[in-house]
């Protein structure tokens, strides 16, 4: 399974203010989803923000939502429980790269249902975070042996640019600096 550009999308998932302060590595969750999101605007890819449940939990993280479109609204775990999120999927995505919070319920909730409709999904270990470590290093356990690709935010941004050559290979390598 390889990423491509032309038949890839982003997904961010909750990363909400409300949500933050319970994570013990939300720093590294808010700037590995952003490394995502402005490498995904750099290469033309699709982005999907979602948020579960503004009222209770808060908007996106301010530094998220300056680099990604308007957030869906949702109050399923899984993302595919939104229609509108089902409707911003483009024509011809085959594969989703998943990051956000939390791990184990709406990362992976999303992740097993795209899965279920025929998506590769792809899984940002070091863009996802829980609360509490055991209920993430389980998830990721049961999202691979489920069939996600586990990978990080750097290993999808270089098999998204291919090769040196690739017009926007600097600014995107700048990414990982």
């Amino acid at each position: 399974m390889r990423l491509y550009p032309a038949t890839s999308v982003l997904c961010v998932i909750d990363v909400q203010e409300r949500l933050l302060p319970t994570l013990p590595d939300a720093d590294r969750v808010i700037a590995r989803c952003g490394r995502l999101a402005e490498a995904a605007r750099l290469l033309g890819i699709a982005a999907i923000l979602t948020e579960q449940y503004r009222k209770g939990l808060g908007p996106t993280a301010p530094a998220l939502a300056a680099v990604l479109p308007p957030p869906l609204d949702k109050m399923a775990f899984s993302c595919c429980g939104s229609d509108a999120f089902t409707r911003s999927i483009p024509p011809g995505i085959g594969s989703i790269v998943l990051c956000g919070i939390e791990t184990h319920i709406c990362v992976a909730q999303t992740a097993l249902d795209l899965l279920a409709r025929g998506f590769a999904v792809f899984v940002a270990v070091d863009a996802v975070a829980s609360r509490h470590t055991i209920d993430h290093d389980v998830a990721l356990r049961r999202l691979e042996s489920g069939g996600a690709i586990l990978t990080t935010t750097e290993a999808v941004l270089f098999e998204w640019c291919r090769t040196a050559e690739h017009p926007q290979f600097q600014a995107v390598r700048k990414l990982v600096l």
